[in-house]
């Protein structure tokens, strides 16, 4: 076993000299095995390791009793170790992620931790070819691409994996014939987990009605799909780096005419690697996100946009296809049109046009004064021109039905509106005074009387 981990550490530069290795041991046979073999590797690579143990808060007195079997070999060993407790339940709740999920996600922030620590280096993971078997029967399950059937790789990023290729048969054998002493998590033995369920159940019903060889079966498909996968991944990031135009640290905007004419499956690579660049990570970040972008895109509808996580969006500008993080806190973009007396005026910072119009007040029928967009003014009342801004320091009205003046700002408050959405509404004045905070409140000082003998007539639209 010794040989073929040492082949594939070679092979896949996982350990050079010097490296700080910080092992993820739980005291189980995987990572026992691991351990013992990366021992006899640094016999020939000089390397450091460093044993890190979490204990999940889970299983109680048997949790603590790994944690004090892995600090008492460590020490035996004269290897530094990290331990430290968590309570995974509670945090699985906190986040909203499953106990699995929860569980992983705090042993890599802990390992990173410990990396930071000394200074930087590699987190040695004992996934063997069992794992990769499960992992692939999952991922199957909620549903994938080829990418996703590649299954582990040796190595990502700062996590090496020296027995991905080792099947736990081989790993059993080996721990036997070196009678070395492990510690048994009774809840691996229990179909609690989805993995559980595919490792206890499945994979032992599968080898038994359709194939004996599952495991290896399974390692085969993730290589093939792996091999594939780099080749499209590789062929994908050079067509993208063709059609990029601009490329700033939150805003990648590409040639619409170069993406339009790829394939299907390089189009959805392309837009992956753009949110992959700009987030750092693909998160979050759904099947369904990939094809309204690429929807969007393709029907090149400009001025359209689609909104995603951590503010990421995806729009297009005529034969721009632009994938950008907005910052969460936008500088104000001050704005002011006069508008048509007669006619539509589209406002551009918003999004959407005003229409005005003038009637005889005779023309009326009926002024209905719950709609939200559409408000009616005493034309004789407008002094000057009409125009739409956005809010100005020390902006004040008189609100319908008041007598004093309110400020504005005042007036957001009492309405509850956030503060990232008050620059952005729109705000009707004339020369003098501000008739309607458009969306919300129209001012006392315009409304109709039974004096009044022409209307003016002023509704929000948004734009297609």
């Amino acid at each position: 076993m010794k040989d073929k981990v040492l082949e594939v550490v070679k092979k896949y530069n996982l350990i050079e000299e010097g490296d700080n290795i910080v092992l993820g041991l739980s005291g189980g046979p995987d990572s026992m095995a691991l351990l013992y073999v990366l021992l006899d590797i640094k016999k020939i690579i000089d390397f450091n390791i460093y044993i890190a143990h979490l204990n999940h808060g889970v299983r109680g007195k048997e949790a603590l009793e790994d944690q004090l079997f892995v600090e008492q070999l460590a020490k035996n060993l004269g290897l530094i170790c990290y331990s430290k407790t968590v309570n995974m339940d509670e945090y699985a709740k906190k986040v909203g992620l499953s106990s699995e999920e929860a569980g992983r996600k705090l042993r890599y922030n802990f390992f990173r931790e410990i990396l930071d620590e000394i200074g930087g280096g590699k987190i040695a993971v004992a996934h063997n070819k069992n794992d990769q078997a499960e992992t692939l029967l999952m991922r199957f399950f909620r549903g994938t691409g080829i990418d996703g059937l590649k299954g582990m790789e040796y190595i990502s990023g700062d996590i090496i994996r020296p027995i991905l290729g080792i099947e736990r048969k081989e790993i059993e054998r080996y721990l036997k014939e070196r009678n070395i002493k492990t510690r048994i998590d009774k809840t691996n033995l229990e179909p609690i987990y989805n993995r559980n369920k595919i490792r206890l159940e499945l994979i032992p019903y599968i080898e038994e009605n359709f194939n004996p060889n599952i495991i290896d079966t399974l390692w085969r498909t993730s290589r093939i799909c792996s091999i594939d996968s780099d080749f499209l991944e590789q062929y994908a990031q050079k067509i993208y780096n063709s059609m990029v135009k601009k490329k700033l640290k939150d805003s990648i905007i590409l040639d619409g005419e170069k993406f339009v004419a790829e394939h299907e499956s390089i189009q959805r690579r392309i837009i992956r690697n753009c949110i992959l660049d700009i987030k750092g990570d693909l998160q979050g970040i759904t099947e369904k996100h990939i094809l309204d972008i690429l929807t969007l895109f393709l029907e090149r509808g400009t001025g359209k946009s689609i909104n995603l996580v951590d503010n990421i969006i995806a729009k297009t500008s005529y034969d721009e296809f632009i994938i950008e993080k907005k910052d969460i806190i936008e500088h104000k973009k001050d704005f002011i049109y006069k508008l048509n007396m007669e006619g539509t005026t589209y406002i551009d910072e918003i999004g959407y046009s005003f229409n005005v119009k003038v009637l005889p007040v005779t023309d009326i029928s009926k002024i209905d004064k719950n709609k939200r967009f559409i408000k009616y003014f005493d034309y004789d009342k407008i002094k000057g021109d009409l125009y739409v801004r956005n809010r100005k320091a020390g902006d004040r009205f008189v609100p319908y039905g008041m007598k004093g003046t309110k400020k504005i700002k005042d007036y957001f408050i009492d309405e509850k509106i956030p503060k990232d959405k008050r620059d952005n509404i729109p705000i009707l004045t004339d020369d003098e005074n501000i008739l309607w905070i458009v969306g919300y409140r129209s001012s006392e000082l315009y409304k109709i009387t039974p004096h009044t003998k022409k209307v003016l007539v002023v509704s929000l639209n948004k734009e297609a």
